[in-house]
């Protein structure tokens, strides 16, 4: 039985005269992310990708699991392929549509269509006791592409579920709701399978400009770059290490939560950005219970001018309204302030249950609950300003006389990890 991944669109389908840059786009990402798998096939027919495999070496199981992960894809199935092509050319092609095909698992091998429903009815049997666990209940659909084979989508559909229940007594029909569907398409070849997943949805990364993600060691903000890259836009990110008072384990942490997110993102450039000096400065010449509002005005500045040198165009960051004291509605339009680019918050509405279901689901949550420290955990106020007011803040920054200079060298120190 020879296997396919087949990858259907989502709404890249609904974009008109330019779904083609699209596509080019999804099928760009696809071979980027299952380069050195092995040989593979990729073409793209009807909103229906085909990856299929060239050798023996390739990995099917392990392509399965990155398509899926692929931004643009809404579901994705491994499917047998069966070759309708000696239909053609048999001593009697025209079979009229009503014509009765008795299928037993002990028929001879027969030629033309009687032979290609043996064959897909073996196909759709295998594939149901390949399940970890055999359904009850079952329906077949079959959708004809191909105007010109000779069954009709309800006619075949009838003759396969007749095939599975002779071999299978002991499923039952259920048109309604049943258990497992057996999908049957009939195009260039056709392929069955009996099991189908959603992929990641969206549109591909690449279609949709670029934002720099201030990536800091928790929870909140790997979902949040996941999110904005779900829509197509590239992310990059930036990361404030305050070392020594943040050991080389968080910044260890926060590579390993950058790579995990590549499976959704693609490539991904970290910017980790020395803050030490910038974070004692702040400590020692601003008033306390406004540190961590500075610190943030001053990190999105330097997340700015990263983002303009690299093309990037908005920044994101995983605030959520009310989650801390430096995300109160006043505190975000502070922050805000301090920089001219748009800034994406995608959690901003958000309960932490709600994240940290997404955070599970992309595999970051484990990483991103263990116990090292981020910069933005060190110097924190007593007593933090939960309603400050901009001129606040603008009269305490001018104590740091030396911002720029120390942002310039803080940029310039940068350490880049391409991921």
């Amino acid at each position: 039985m020879k296997k396919i991944i087949l990858a259907k669109y989502g709404e890249m389908v609904l974009k008109g005269q330019n779904k083609r840059m699209f596509e080019d786009k999804l099928m760009s990402n696809i071979r980027g992310s299952l380069k050195n798998l092995g040989e593979y096939s990729l073409t793209w027919q009807q909103s229906t990708i085909y990856i299929e495999p060239m050798s023996n070496d390739f990995d099917l199981d392990e392509a399965f699991g990155k398509v899926r992960k692929i931004f643009g894809i809404s579901v994705v199935c491994i499917a047998a392929k069966v070759d309708k092509s000696i239909v053609v050319g048999d001593a009697h092609p025209d079979v009229p549509q009503d014509h009765p095909v008795s299928l037993t698992a002990t028929t001879p091998p027969r030629r033309g269509i009687e032979g290609v429903c043996d064959q897909i009815g073996k196909t759709a049997v295998e594939c149901l006791r390949e399940m970890l666990r055999l359904p009850r209940t079952f329906k077949v659909e079959t959708r004809r592409e191909d105007k010109h084979f000779p069954l009709n989508s309800p006619q075949m559909s009838a003759k396969i579920g007749g095939y599975i229940l002779n071999e299978i007594p002991e499923l039952t029909v259920d048109v309604h709701n049943p258990e497992v569907t057996v999908n049957i398409e009939i195009r260039r070849d056709i392929y069955i399978y009996a099991d189908k997943q959603a992929g990641a949805g969206g549109l591909p990364v690449g279609t949709n400009g670029k934002a720099t993600l201030l990536l800091s060691g928790g929870i909140d903000s790997p979902v949040a770059g996941y999110m904005v890259a779900k829509r197509g836009v590239v992310v990059n990110a930036v990361h404030f290490y305050s070392y020594p008072y943040t050991s080389e384990r968080a910044k260890d942490k926060v590579i390993a939560l950058a790579k995990t997110m590549t499976d959704y993102c693609g490539r991904i450039n970290l910017y980790i950005v020395p803050f030490t000096d910038i974070q004692l400065a702040i400590n020692k010449l601003c008033p306390p219970e406004l540190l961590t509002l500075i610190m943030r005005r001053i990190m999105m500045r330097i997340a700015e001018k990263i983002a303009k040198n690299t093309g990037a165009q908005a920044l994101i960051t995983g605030e959520s309204i009310g989650q801390v004291a430096s995300q109160t509605m006043e505190a975000l339009g502070v922050t805000d302030n301090a920089v001219n680019m748009p800034v994406f918050r995608p959690v901003i509405g958000m309960d932490k249950e709600e994240i940290v279901r997404i955070a599970k689901k992309i595999d970051t949550y484990e990483t991103s609950i263990l116990p090292y420290e981020d910069c933005c955990t060190v110097f924190v106020p007593k007593h933090p300003k939960t309603k400050p007011r901009l001129e606040q803040l603008i009269e305490a920054e001018v104590a740091l006389t030396d911002i720029e200079e120390m942002m310039a060298a803080a940029i310039e120190t940068t350490e880049i990890v391409r991921l």
